[in-house]
């Protein structure tokens, strides 16, 4: 006999889940480098957003594990490579960072189906725990200064992830109604 706590997960549920897996791991591989970071802008944190947005928080969790573990085995799906190498590097904070930004976005999105609250709670919850990870791992790694990893980190990020935060907002509204309306 099942538990309460030890709930079957849907075909569904994992049929989602398995989706942005593959949208993670395809969309990290739209990127381009900055000459003076060794961080690059992606298309990998629109869909982790999105996951975010149509999962619940664990199964957020998950895809993220599920991505972060099949970068570090070597599959090339973090930027273009894969392997510790990258996790272990200055932008290794931004991929653990994740792991705790993402399933929070999800918790605190909230019920209603809201494009305001999820770019919000994207801008206000998922991206500043996301640089602070940045930050914290170039500030080690590179032995600079708080100032030195934000110009480096944060700053030439910022217009890109609010424009990026906005279209996973607009999929998500429109992925959670037809979601919703299937129901």
């Amino acid at each position: 006999m099942q538990s309460d706590t030890a709930k079957k997960i849907s075909t569904a549920d994992l049929t989602k889940m398995s989706m942005c897996v593959a949208l993670c791991c395809i969309s990290a591989n739209i990127f381009f480098p900055l000459p003076f970071t060794p961080g690059m802008v992606t298309a990998l944190t629109i869909f982790l957003s999105l996951t975010a947005y149509i999962l619940t928080p664990k199964q957020t969790f998950t895809v993220i594990a599920v991505y972060l573990l099949l970068g570090m085995a070597g599959v090339p799906i973090f930027a273009g490579t894969g392997g510790l190498g990258r996790i272990l590097s200055p932008v290794g904070g931004f991929y653990f960072a994740w792991l705790l930004a993402y399933p929070a976005l999800s918790y605190l999105k909230g019920a209603e189906i809201n494009f305001k609250r999820y770019v919000l709670m994207n801008f206000f919850v998922a991206m500043p725990i996301t640089y602070a990870g940045g930050l914290i791992s170039m500030m080690i790694m590179m032995k600079i200064d708080l100032w030195q990893a934000a110009t480096m980190a944060v700053f030439p990020f910022v217009f890109g992830d609010i424009l990026k935060t906005c279209a996973a907002a607009f999929l998500g509204v429109r992925l959670n109604a037809a979601f919703q309306s299937q129901n």
